[in-house]
């Protein structure tokens, strides 16, 4: 599915200049390391400070100690020279280092956050959002923040020392020819005005289109077996050609940019060292100044447009890592459409009665789903909810497990208003089996244990086998340790189904809710679980979404829900006998089942 403009986390709907926010937000993550930053900064300043007295030495080689054939002098001026060029490497060493373990540290903070909180966002953030995107923040823009904080931000304020320094020291060498010098900083400052909005623009483009990159790979791969089945490896491959090429198109006119940047501020540095060649060559045959000082101040000069040149290079860094800030930022701040309520309080174990009462919902604003439901069970009850696609059966389920909230309308466990309680606690109540559900990499034993991590082996064993999937799982190549590879792609969809309940009876749920729990499973595998069933259902409330007459049949009450209303209410028999919306659905889906059983 390509959701195009549409997508949550989509830049091209909203281009923003980066804001003050991000970088207000980049601050809040530095806070914890002010200690390593004013480290750095004392070294950086060290770094720009021992920088300053080459140039000055070569002046009095040529000036003072030529002339007087001090052979002393210029050894002294030489060893001197060394040692300050030798104390720079070692403090800009130990900067580099401090500021690449802070950058690294504030990356591994932001990553982790960004995944914290992406854990708490809901399936409507997760409709409506390509995962290759979210991937692209996590990744591509976290790398651009890591980029900013180990190489631009303390060597911007190393690189501004620097400047400072040096026009200090021209201007105290000689003044008129220091401003000489610096005529040509307007002609800079206009040309890096000039650029900014652009390059803004570019990097926005840049990270849109890898972020397409991303989510379309992520697709494809993960549609991999869809794609090879209908022959479509050409389209497909044409698609990601057309979006790579737009990312290609976005990073070369970024490149563009830059590539007419950098050589502009380097003109600029020419243009202002052939002013100081031309004045200071006039002012020497004048004999105004001596040859020390106009090759000092040529030294000066290319040491003056050096910090300039790597402020622009961070510039780009600091325009690139300020859109992925602000881009993190954006992700940061998606609230999640369901949160506890001040003072929720934690569910204890419940009975597991379930009451649904007036509940309305809607996705979309001004598109209600659900007009109205009533629905009850009891503790230990099987109540079934049947009905046409579209029904609404699975958003009762989503509401159940708080995924959303009713808009109008409450849901109940035991009495209690379930926005009332901690969203943890009341998760841990329900046990979740889906028609196709998801098993992660790792080993059986993994998987099975996921509900309840901290539960024995032979409890999960006891498990497995009360299911009926101890057969096969012993029968794998590692048994319960064997890897089940990513999505469980070593295992068939009914071993999966399998472990799905393994899973759910080892966390042992008061409410069970099945949603369409069998129906990807062939008739063996499902003769196998019914008694596994039967158990696991034992004392437990539970909500089942079925086709499978087997399953309908012997719950203890059947809703039938039509265009997201309860239309009919009774047990199996009952429904039959009353000739409705079930019994047509009896007929068109369920005849067949019952000839073959």
């Amino acid at each position: 599915m390509w959701f195009g403009p549409h997508d949550a986390l989509d830049a091209d709907a909203r281009l923003s200049q980066v804001t003050r926010r991000a970088y207000r937000e980049l601050g809040r993550w530095l806070r914890p390391h002010l200690g390593s930053l004013a480290a750095s900064t004392v070294l950086v300043a060290l770094v720009a400070v021992l920088g300053l007295p080459g140039p000055y030495l070569i002046k009095l080689v040529i000036d003072r100690y030529l002339p007087a054939r001090d052979l002393r002098g210029v050894l002294g001026a030489g060893g001197l020279y060394l040692l300050t060029y030798l104390a720079q490497w070692l403090a800009l060493y130990a900067q580099v280092y401090v500021m690449s373990r802070v950058g690294q540290t504030v990356v591994f903070d932001v990553r982790q956050r960004i995944f914290a909180h992406l854990l708490r966002l809901g399936p409507d953030f997760w409709d409506r959002t390509q995962v290759g995107r979210v991937m692209s923040r996590v990744t591509n823009d976290v790398d651009a923040l890591s980029q900013l904080i180990t190489s631009g931000m303390v060597s911007v304020l190393g690189d501004l020392l620097s400047i400072a320094g040096i026009i200090y020291v021209m201007l105290r060498i000689d003044a008129p020819l220091a401003l000489a010098s610096f005529t040509v900083l307007p002609l800079l400052f206009l040309l890096t005005w000039g650029f900014q909005g652009r390059l803004v623009q570019a990097f926005h483009r840049v990270r849109r289109r890898i972020a397409d990159v991303n989510a379309n790979l992520q697709e494809s791969i993960s549609g991999v077996r869809v794609t090879q089945a209908f022959s479509r490896e050409d389209a497909n491959a044409e698609r990601f050609d057309e979006i790579n090429a737009r990312n290609l198109s976005a990073n070369v006119q970024a490149a563009a940019l830059e590539s007419a940047f950098f050589p502009a501020v380097e003109l600029v540095g020419a243009v202002g060292s052939a002013v100081l060649v031309w004045y200071g060559g006039h002012l020497i045959f004048l004999g105004r100044v001596p040859l020390g000082t106009v090759v000092a101040f040529l030294n000066y000069l290319t040491r003056f447009f050096m910090p300039i040149r790597e402020i622009t290079q961070i510039y780009s860094v600091f325009l690139s890592a300020g859109v992925s800030t602000e881009r993190i930022v954006e992700i940061l701040s998606t609230e999640p459409r369901v949160n506890e309520e001040p003072g929720a309080v934690e569910l204890g174990r419940v009975r597991g009665e379930v009451r649904f009462e007036g509940v309305h919902f809607s996705y979309q604003p001004g598109q209600e789903v659900l007009h109205g439901i009533d629905l009850e069970a009891q503790p230990g009850e099987t109540v079934a909810l049947v009905g046409p696609t579209g029904a609404g059966k699975t958003t009762v389920i989503n509401l159940l497990a708080r995924f959303y909230d009713p808009d109008r309308g409450r849901i109940t466990v035991d009495g209690q208003d379930i926005r009332r309680v901690t969203l943890a606690s009341l998760r841990r109540q329900l046990g979740v089996v889906l028609q196709d559900n998801f098993v992660f990499s790792g080993t059986v034993r993994e998987n099975i244990r996921y509900g309840r991590p901290r539960a024995s082996d032979r409890e999960v064993e006891e498990a497995a086998r009360a299911v009926g999937a101890d057969a096969f799982i012993r029968r794998l190549p590692q048994g319960y340790d064997t890897d089940v590879g990513e999505r469980g792609a070593r295992i068939s969809v009914g071993q999966r189904q399998l472990l799905a309940f393994a899973r759910a009876l080892l966390a042992d749920p008061a409410i069970l809710v099945l949603d369409e729990a069998t129906s990807s499973v062939d008739p063996y595998t499902e003769a196998l679980i019914q008694e596994a069933l039967r158990r696991l259902l034992r004392g437990r409330t539970a909500i089942v979404i079925a086709h499978r007459l087997s399953t309908v049949r012997d719950a203890d009450r059947i809703y039938v829900l039509d265009g997201g209303r309860v239309v009919e209410v009774g047990t199996h028999d009952q429904l039959l006998a009353r000739g409705g919306l079930y019994r047509h659905l009896y007929d068109l889906q369920f005849a067949a089942v019952a000839a073959d059983s």
